[in-house]
């Protein structure tokens, strides 16, 4: 088996399509052996890479990853939590199923992998989780009520965690993005997505190397006196 301080082990939830394909693809490029898991397959072939299908909400589904971590590579440096959903609705017009729905990934996902990596990342020397929220929080979209409220919950959750976790030597930080043009917006009006760049102080889409310029700091080795820190991109606050 590969030195772990030489090809660290990074494992990205919502690893199919999108930006968790752009995150794996980054690090494999850096040399990190990467797992990735979504609730499809995935076509991305590499030696170092290993892909799973499960719902990131479903307990005895997410098992066997972390199993495949733990036998494969000894345990786990790195945990992405990019798996999210969206859904753009008015309050009045949206279905309980779609807000279990969004809960359920977003929140229930996040902190269930979160659980599971830093049992794991506490057989290393240090651990870093990144997970992802939303410049829906901090501007209050309209619309996007359940989006937002999750991923404000996830906020709080990587601030909460990164104390619980700061004495195993594990970092806990997030990342904010804008909209990047991915099927995550997809359903989104155009005039909708032009008055959310309008707020913007840099009124700009997203790229995916926005958010991972972010990430690779959190996940330096010299960053580990950074922790409980959420970056929301495009100069909003």
């Amino acid at each position: 088996m590969a030195d772990a301080a030489a090809s660290p082990v990074t494992l990205i939830t919502g690893a199919r399509k999108g930006l968790g394909r752009f995150l794996c693809e980054h690090y494999l490029g850096r040399g990190h052996r990467v797992v990735g898991c979504s609730r499809g397959p995935s076509d991305l072939t590499h030696a170092r890479y290993r892909h799973f299908e499960a719902d990131v909400a479903d307990e005895a589904a997410v098992r066997p990853i972390f199993k495949h971590l733990r036998k494969a590579h000894g345990g786990l440096d790195h945990l992405i939590n990019n798996a999210g959903i969206a859904s753009m609705n008015h309050l009045m017009l949206t279905p309980i199923e779609t807000v279990d729905r969004v809960f359920s990934t977003n929140v229930i996902g996040t902190f269930l992998f979160c659980r599971e990596a830093a049992r794991l990342m506490q057989r290393r020397p240090r651990g870093r989780i990144v997970n992802m929220t939303t410049v829906a929080d901090p501007l209050n979209l309209e619309g996007e009520a359940a989006y937002a409220a999750s991923k404000a919950a996830v906020r709080k959750l990587t601030e909460v965690l990164a104390r619980e976790l700061a004495p195993l030597g594990i970092t806990v930080n997030a990342v904010g993005p804008t909209p990047i043009r991915t099927d995550l917006i997809r359903s989104v009006p155009e005039d909708k997505l032009e008055a959310l760049l309008g707020r913007q102080a840099i009124p700009r889409f997203g790229e995916p190397e926005d958010v991972t310029n972010v990430i690779d700091f959190f996940l330096r080795p010299e960053s580990d006196f950074v922790t409980a820190q959420n970056v929301f991109l495009g100069g909003v606050a």
